[in-house]
């Protein structure tokens, strides 16, 4: 038997994980870290045919894991029309990105587009529906906002769904109307009835877009994610994807999937059948939680908060995706007896109030010492939920990046205090509940970068600090990233840290994080990716 190291790293700066320090040198064997110590102490577990990689002085920590991102979807939103306020800053922008779609698509076939910001088009609204029909008569158009939350559909597409002036707004959503007329913005429950009527996606088509978007990722130094939505459009196709992806080597990195067991769209009788409980599966694609949706976006304003949004109707705080208590606990408590980790999606605190309940009653009912029950996003809680959280253990999953991106959008919809206080990262930690990070993608950028100079700095993009209590050392920001991210998947004993028997999963950084100004954080690049031991991804040039 060789027992010699596949490959080393040496002559860098390898951040091990929370507490544990740096050391100058790495070495794996079949998929594992081996070793961590001196370049001299390392070099002596190498033999004939070990790879040496000289780091020349880099930074190289354990590969990123995005705690909470929609994989599939991403890669899906690769292909469609891009619609982000970089690529389209205007309305102009936008509707010529779409005429110009149209022109190089059959008449009567759909046009979709992803990415969009009301609040940074010159507009300050979303795209109307007569818009949308000016710049592509002859084709259904079905647009996304960025949070993934809300939607614009022109006249062809309402039509193809049957969504006419008279059509109601349907429990948990909304279908927009001005001076009684249909404007094409589409919230929430109100999506479903033009997302019924898309083009149906194959297994092909989905393992594509898992693919495409798997290697992007590599790019960024991410090695791990949560998929945060299995089945959320097509259904099971979207879990015989994944599964398949798997087998035929093109899942580029590990995924831990959730399961769709929401209200309208849900998979978890058939996952459940096939005996894919929480923690079942392999260190590639391993199955995870259930997904849940209890309210939108802060954003969108359909985020569900006790308190009205800025403005002048006492009534606007947004949306409860399933108003009825009792069915939300019932779902629940049905969940957690099969054995499922729940990761339910709840912004506002009107929603974790929802979800605090539900989760109450289902330990409750079967108590369970180390669930790990999650809330996903979780940015607008109030102090008494947090004691909750605690006292039930519930993780908080948030995504800084939200900050980031719509920090200053965010200010324009609710008081200053209250966005201060939102994402309380340092309060979880203090608190002992593990925070992640994550960005959401495709809803904001897949760049971990952003994300991290926020825990860092609490800044926006444009620069606006907001809450700088929260403040998180880089070695902290880090471990959010790595560390927790593990933990809120039940995996921080194989992955996370840079130690002996931990996957061989690393970033190498083209700076050192902790030594740079944290304004060059942003324009900081992953110079290779290593995946249980195996280069995934090497910048150009390195």
């Amino acid at each position: 038997m060789n027992d010699h190291a596949d490959f080393l790293l040496v002559n860098g700066r390898i951040w091990k994980g929370l507490g544990l320090g740096f050391a100058e040198a790495l070495a794996c064997r079949q998929g594992k870290v081996l070793a961590t110590g001196a370049d001299a102490e390392i070099m002596t577990l190498g033999g004939p045919d070990t790879r040496v990689i000289d780091l020349n002085g880099r930074l190289a920590t354990p590969g990123l894991n995005d705690a909470h991102l929609h994989l599939h979807m991403y890669g899906l939103a690769m292909a469609e029309v891009d619609l982000r306020p970089k690529s389209a800053p205007t309305l102009a922008a936008l509707l010529d990105a779409l005429r110009t779609k149209a022109a190089d698509t059959p008449k009567g076939k759909w046009i979709t587009g992803r990415g969009y910001d009301h609040f940074k088009l010159e507009t300050g609204r979303h795209p109307y529906r007569e818009e949308l029909d000016e710049a592509c008569p002859d084709h259904p158009v079905y647009i996304v906002r960025t949070c993934g939350h809300l939607a614009v559909a022109n006249s062809v597409a309402l039509e193809l769904a049957g969504i006419t002036d008279d059509t109601p707004s349907p429990e948990g959503g909304l279908i927009e109307r001005q001076n009684g007329r249909l404007t094409g913005l589409l919230a929430e429950t109100g999506r479903e009835a033009v997302i019924a009527v898309l083009p149906e996606l194959t297994v092909e088509m989905l393992i594509d877009a898992i693919e495409r978007g798997g290697r992007d990722l590599l790019s960024y130094g991410i090695t791990s994610c949560m998929e945060a939505a299995i089945g959320i459009r097509e259904g099971w196709p979207e879990m015989e994807a994944y599964l398949a992806a798997k087998k035929q080597g093109r899942l580029p990195l590990r995924v831990y999937g959730c399961v769709m067991g929401d209200k309208t769209r849900s998979i978890l009788e058939k996952a459940t059948e096939a005996g894919m409980i929480t923690g079942t599966g392999d260190e590639m694609f391993r199955h995870g939680p259930v997904k849940i949706f209890t309210d939108g976006s802060a954003g969108g304003r359909t985020a569900a908060m006790t308190w009205p949004y800025l403005g002048d109707d006492p009534d606007d705080k947004g949306l409860l995706c399933i108003p009825d208590q009792a069915e939300l606990t019932g779902m629940v408590v049905a969940a957690h007896r099969a054995g499922y980790q729940m990761a339910i999606h709840a912004i506002g605190d009107a929603a974790i109030d929802q979800v605090l309940e539900a989760y109450e009653a289902a330990l409750t009912d079967m108590p369970v010492a180390d669930r790990r029950h999650r809330i996903e996003h979780c940015g607008w809680l109030r102090p008494d939920q947090m004691q909750r959280m605690i006292d039930m253990h519930i993780i908080p999953v948030p995504q800084p990046s939200f900050l980031y991106w719509f920090g200053d959008l965010y200010c324009t919809v609710a008081e200053q205090e209250r966005v201060e206080a939102s994402h309380p990262m340092r309060t979880w930690i203090e608190a002992g509940l593990n925070p992640s990070a994550s960005t959401d993608c495709p809803v904001t950028e897949v760049d971990p970068m952003p994300v991290i100079y926020n825990m860092v700095t609490r800044k926006t993009s444009n620069g606006t600090v907001l809450g700088p209590e929260h403040r998180l050392s880089m070695e902290e920001a880090l471990h959010a990233y790595t560390g927790a991210s593990a933990y809120a998947s039940h995996e921080e004993t194989i992955k996370g840290r840079l130690e002996p028997g931990q996957l061989g999963d690393i970033a190498v950084w083209e700076r050192d994080l902790f030594r740079i100004d944290p304004e060059e954080i942003t324009a900081t690049r992953c110079d290779m990716t290593i995946l249980g031991g195996r280069i995934v991804h090497e910048r150009e040039g390195q």
